[in-house]
C-alpha cells in the first residue's frame, strides 16, 4: 500500500503525540494552567499593564505613579518567572522544541541529503559549525 506524504505526516503527528516529551508537557502545561498562585499574579499583572498603558498615554503623566506601577510589574514578573509550573512549563516546552527540530533536521535529510546545522553539535557529530 502506498502512502500519501500526508497520510505519512499524520502518522508521524500521532507519534509524536504518543513521545514521553509531549505527554510532559501537557501535564507541564496543565500543572501551569491550574496554579491558582500563578493565575492571581497573572490577573494582576494584565492589570497592572493596562494601568501602565493608561498612565503614559494621559497628557501629564505622574512620574512617580508610573514608576510604581512598573516596579510591581517588575515584580509580578519575577514572582511569575520564578513559579516551579513556569519553570517546568519552560523546561518542557524548550525539550519538545529541541525534539520537533530533530525531526525537521531528519526529514531535512531525507529530502536532500544534507544534514542541517541546529547549533547543537551533538546532533550532527560535528558540522564544523564554529560557536
Amino acid at each position: 500500500m502506498i502512502m500519501t506524504v500526508m497520510e505519512l505526516a499524520a502518522k508521524l503527528g500521532e507519534a509524536i503525540k504518543e513521545d514521553a516529551r509531549i505527554t510532559a508537557l501537557n501535564e507541564a502545561r496543565a500543572a501551569y494552567e491550574s496554579d491558582t498562585q500563578i493565575a492571581q499574579y497573572m490577573a494582576e499583572y494584565n492589570v497592572q499593564q493596562k494601568a501602565l498603558s493608561h498612565q503614559v498615554s494621559m497628557p501629564e503623566r505622574d512620574q512617580v505613579v508610573i514608576n510604581s506601577i512598573q516596579n510591581r510589574i517588575d515584580e509580578l514578573y519575577e514572582l511569575i518567572s520564578n513559579a516551579p509550573a513556569f519553570i517546568a512549563l519552560n523546561e518542557a516546552q524548550e525539550a519538545v522544541n529541541e525534539f520537533m527540530n530533530q525531526v525537521n533536521a531528519e526529514i531535512t535529510y531525507h529530502i536532500t541529503g544534507e544534514q542541517p546545522c541546529t547549533h547543537n553539535c551533538s546532533t550532527c557529530g560535528g558540522c564544523g559549525h564554529s560557536h
